[in-house]
């Protein structure tokens, strides 16, 4: 079972939610990234249900988490090798303090309620994610802002927001954890009509029919998945090790590409000590997949 999960609350000392988390998630076999901030936390976990869910239960137990929700998928090979439980400044980084999802986001729309919302001709449909994300999949029409990093955003926004004069902003992410500092820093910057699709991407691709859908590719995920697709099903992409983008079976072809090495994304953005630093380590992870255990440096 793998859970993706964010809940923003305020939390006064979030080490004192680090150790039990983290002894928690080693006792039942719980792997994955959990990022805890005075601003609440956010993550993806995977292992057993019964795992996932004791960890899940304990989360709800803390004060000011009893509405944690999340989104639950499969996959055929456990998507983490190892988990970290980590303290943060914040659980999405966005760099704009003043933002405050406790106080102030856009207006939820549900999955089934989302196309009719993006088909509107008074609509501008945002994308908040990275490039490379963006890069395997989108909504019909939606508008990329090129971004390299979230913290980008805010510059993009006041660079491009005349373009938007009179439109209605309806935004979107993989989870939804984006949306709620990036539709609240609309909000803040006085958009009128700011909405968010609930439950992001993945909860539009678990409950929309495929025959029904807007969406177009796959949608990028940070675990050993890579992507997924309709019905969050694992998706055919996979990792390139030097820059992380995510690449097609086709892509794996071209003669640029070399196994945890580089791609044609990256082929000019290593130097000679960079490639050969990645040889050696995708030559352990080989070596320790021929043995049958787990190369911790995969991740």
């Amino acid at each position: 079972m793998v859970a993706a999960l964010y809940h923003f609350t305020r939390v006064p000392d979030p080490d004192a939610l680090r150790r039990p988390l983290a002894a928690l998630c080693a006792d039942v076999g719980v792997k994955g990234s959990l990022l805890i901030a005075r601003e609440g936390i956010n993550g993806t976990i995977a292992g057993t249900r019964d795992g996932v869910e004791a960890v899940l239960a304990h989360i709800r137990r803390l004060p000011g988490f009893a509405a944690l929700e999340w989104k639950e998928s499969s996959a055929a090979e456990a998507p983490f090798r190892r988990l970290k439980v980590r303290l943060k400044r914040e659980i999405v980084t966005m760099g704009q303090p003043d933002v405050d999802p406790t106080c102030a986001v856009g207006r939820y729309v549900e999955a089934a309620d989302w196309n009719a919302l993006i088909s509107a001709p008074d609509v501008a449909v945002i994308d908040t994610r990275n490039d490379y994300e963006v890069a395997i999949g989108t909504f019909d029409g939606a508008i990329d802002p090129g971004t390299e990093s979230f913290r980008d955003f805010p510059a993009w926004w006041e660079k491009n927001a005349e373009r938007f004069h009179n439109k209605r902003i309806a935004m979107f992410c993989t989870g939804g954890i984006r949306c709620e500092k990036s539709t609240g820093y609309l909000v803040q910057q006085g958009v009128p009509e700011v909405y968010h699709l609930k439950g992001g991407i993945l909860k539009y691709l678990e409950e929309v029919p495929h025959d029904e859908s807007l969406w177009r590719g796959e949608c990028f995920v940070f675990d050993e998945r890579v992507s997924v697709g309709h019905g969050l099903q694992q998706g055919p992409h996979r990792l390139c090790r030097a820059c992380r983008r995510a690449l097609t079976p086709e892509d794996e072809q071209r003669p640029a590409f070399e196994k945890g090495v580089q791609c044609h994304h990256c082929v000019d953005e290593h130097s000679d000590a960079d490639r050969a630093r990645f040889r050696e380590r995708q030559k352990q992870m080989d070596l320790a997949a021929a043995r049958g255990v787990p190369h911790l440096g995969a991740e």
